[in-house]
Order: C-alpha cells, then sequence, then structure tokens
C-alpha cells in the first residue's frame, strides 16, 4: 500500500503553477497544484477523462466551459470529458487544489 502526506506536496513557485503528482496508474491520475496570487491554470481538456477538482486550500475561480463558479476549501467540482477547465486563484491568500481524472488524460492535455 502506498501512501502520502499531501502537506508534502505543498509548494509555491512565483514563476507559476507548480505541480505535484499525487498518484498514477492505468486508470486513474491525479495531482496537487498550488497556485500563488494571481497564479492560473488552463485552459485544459482531455476528451476522454472526465475530472474532478477539489479546493484543499483558499479559493479559486473556476471555469468550465462557459460556467463560472468561485469554490472555497472543500469546495469541489465534475469536469465532463471533452471540457476545458480553467482555474485561477481567487485571493490573495495561496491556493492549493486536488486534481483527478479517469481515465488518465493524455500527457498533451495536463502538461499545460
Amino acid at each position: 500500500m502506498k501512501t502520502k502526506d499531501l502537506r508534502d506536496l505543498v509548494h509555491f513557485s512565483p514563476q507559476g503553477p507548480h505541480h505535484e503528482t499525487l498518484y498514477e496508474s492505468a486508470h486513474l491520475w491525479s495531482e496537487v497544484v498550488c497556485l500563488d496570487r494571481a497564479q492560473d491554470l488552463g485552459p485544459i481538456a482531455d476528451p476522454d477523462s472526465d475530472g474532478l477538482l477539489t479546493v484543499i486550500a483558499g479559493e479559486v475561480a473556476v471555469q468550465i466551459g462557459l460556467g463560472r463558479k468561485r469554490l472555497g476549501q472543500w469546495g469541489s467540482v465534475l469536469v465532463p470529458a471533452g471540457h476545458e477547465l480553467t482555474v485561477r486563484n481567487a485571493s490573495v491568500d495561496p491556493a492549493v487544489i486536488l486534481l483527478v481524472a479517469a481515465p488518465p488524460p493524455t500527457r498533451r492535455a495536463v502538461s499545460q
């Protein structure tokens, strides 16, 4: 059994979002993304993978397709396959999000 403490994956970079892989298998992919002030992620999308975004800390503005929503700590949203996701830190405080996708997205979709 593999276990990880999410706090060990929390790091911020002034150059942009910091990505740390949480788990990756043939059936599931997950990563922790740390967003400092005014940083954003995306747009990212994969035609074959559903995604789940959960806010671990902070507040973010999420856009999926044309829909927009602010989420605080513990908020989550489903990202249907084929929809573009953009996330922006919506606070002066750092934000930490957990992204999960199944099946694992193509490298092209997650490398942005």
